[in-house]
């Protein structure tokens, strides 16, 4: 084969891969080895609400595995809430994950009180994530809930009505796509 000719082919070689690579960054999928499966759906990242007067943060580390897609309360791992309030006063929960489902950049997770100093133990509570690069939002399901009337249903939360502090939230939502089979 003449010079010219391999050239062209390893520079036509290497286009190929780079435009590959670029398409799978460029999707928001996250890199994985050949051959291994993506995890179903996944909420990751931290963030602080904007309210003036409040210090609130919430971080979630959710996953929905491979083996598991139709099956979004097989999710596992926690979510965790501090907030500060305008007397000084404070609460945290860490939440384990019991639901997780997700449609494009929006995620809803479920999760129950595990350990607490303000909330109840044991309740399930819901949030809702919209991953929005630098103006994400959340929303959650306990926001006036009576704690005598019961839990949310698994998978159940609001819409994201508050807004994440500029310049604080890192959340990655990773789509769900379940399988429905032919119709």
């Amino acid at each position: 084969m003449k010079r010219r000719t391999k050239i062209a082919a390893l520079g036509a070689a290497l286009l190929l891969t780079a435009g590959a690579a670029g398409s799978a960054v460029a999707s928001g999928e996250p890199e994985r080895p050949a051959g291994e499966p993506r995890e179903a759906a996944a909420l990751t990242g931290s963030a602080k609400l904007y309210r003036p007067g409040h210090d609130i943060s919430f971080s979630f580390d959710a996953h929905l595995a491979a083996k598991d897609n139709m099956h979004p309360e097989a999710a596992s791992g926690t979510f965790r809430l501090r907030h500060v309030f305008p007397d000084g006063s404070s609460g945290w929960a860490r939440a384990r994950v019991d639901c997780l489902v997700t449609g494009g950049k929006v995620a809803v997770v479920t999760g129950v009180v595990e350990e607490s100093d303000r909330w109840p133990k044991g309740r399930r509570v819901g949030v809702t994530v919209h991953d929005q690069g630098r103006h994400d939002r959340l929303g959650y399901s306990w926001a006036g809930q009576d704690p005598q009337k019961g839990d949310v249903a698994p998978c159940l939360s609001s819409a994201p009505f508050e807004k994440v502090k500029a310049g604080t939230g890192d959340f990655t939502v990773l789509p769900w796509y379940p399988e429905y089979g032919e119709s």
